[in-house]
């Protein structure tokens, strides 16, 4: 049996897996709220409830934002900056006395899906988490490559690729950099360009909603939106020529995006023919916490 936590910085969302990949506990606890020992306490009381119900040790491993610096062993890059500056994985492998691979979040996702979902038998597998901000995680040859940085996969904070005469500027992004990626192709860069080019303030999903219906303008905002994924994700075919990219966050449900986005990466992408497929997720939301499961194997 394996235990997977993803860490967040509003919830914690735990599993019991079995090694066939079904899931057979899960429970979610708040987050404590700028409060590092009470946040370690309660992932160490999630393994406990966990091992008890299932009346065995079980291996666990750990989805988290940010990652661990190979420089000084210390959390960095982390949304949920209580992390940042701490000997988490440290700190938790103490109390619960056996070694906890840690993954960045988007690592876990890409791992779950190229297990055993939409990238399985895949060799190398990028994973895209498009939602409030813009991660992605790299799986090859079925383990997560986590660079001698600890960051690869981490395309959201590279600029806009073949940026146009009017993306050029581009909006800060919280890294401290100018035009990231991020800044364009995440839910809040969707909202962002909507309002500048209409002044219409629309979050997404209402953005999507209204297009599907007809809005004009909102079909426009999409469109470009569209384009900009398929220049920035050209970039990652580029160097990585991966054989699946799987979108995973709030916008991987706007089904229209893996028909529209392939049909104008070519344009950017070198090669004279592109094989790389953009797929949905198989495991949705529970993808993260899948693949911090599988962590304890794929390490």
């Amino acid at each position: 049996m394996r235990i997977g936590i993803d860490l967040g910085g509003t919830k914690i969302e735990a599993v019991v897996m079995q090694e066939d990949g079904l899931i057979v506990q899960r429970q979610r606890v708040a987050t404590p709220k700028n409060d590092y020992p009470a946040t370690l306490q309660a992932v160490v009381d999630l393994v406990r409830i966990f091992e008890a119900q299932v009346g065995c040790s079980c291996s666990v491993g750990m989805g988290t934002p940010g990652a661990i610096s190979p420089a000084t062993g210390l959390h960095k890059n982390s949304s949920n900056v209580g992390l940042n500056g701490k000997r988490f994985q440290q700190d938790i492998e103490r109390r619960l006395e056996r070694s906890v691979p840690m993954a960045n979040d988007a690592n876990c996702f890409a791992l779950s899906e190229a297990t055993d979902g939409a990238g399985a038998g895949a060799n190398v597998v990028f994973g895209v988490i498009v939602g409030t901000g813009c991660g992605g995680g790299l799986v090859v040859h079925g383990r997560v490559l986590h660079g001698s940085n600890a960051i690869a996969g981490e395309w959201g904070h590279n600029p806009l690729p073949w940026p146009r005469e009017d993306e050029v500027s581009g909006s800060r992004c919280y890294c401290g950099q100018q035009g990231c990626i991020e800044t364009w192709i995440s839910g809040t860069g969707l909202a962002r360009d909507h309002l500048a080019v209409t002044g219409e303030p629309l979050a997404g999903e209402q953005i999507v909603a209204q297009a599907a219906v007809g809005d004009a303008v909102c079909e426009a905002t999409l469109l470009r939106y569209e384009d900009r994924m398929a220049r920035s994700l050209a970039q990652i075919i580029n160097v990585l020529d991966p054989e699946v990219i799987v979108l995973g966050g709030g916008l991987s449900k706007v089904s229209r995006l893996y028909n529209n986005v392939p049909k104008l990466w070519g344009r950017y992408v070198f090669s004279d023919q592109v094989n790389t497929r953009l797929l949905p997720p198989v495991h949705g939301d529970s993808s993260g916490v899948r693949g911090a499961a599988w962590l304890g194997n794929k390490e």
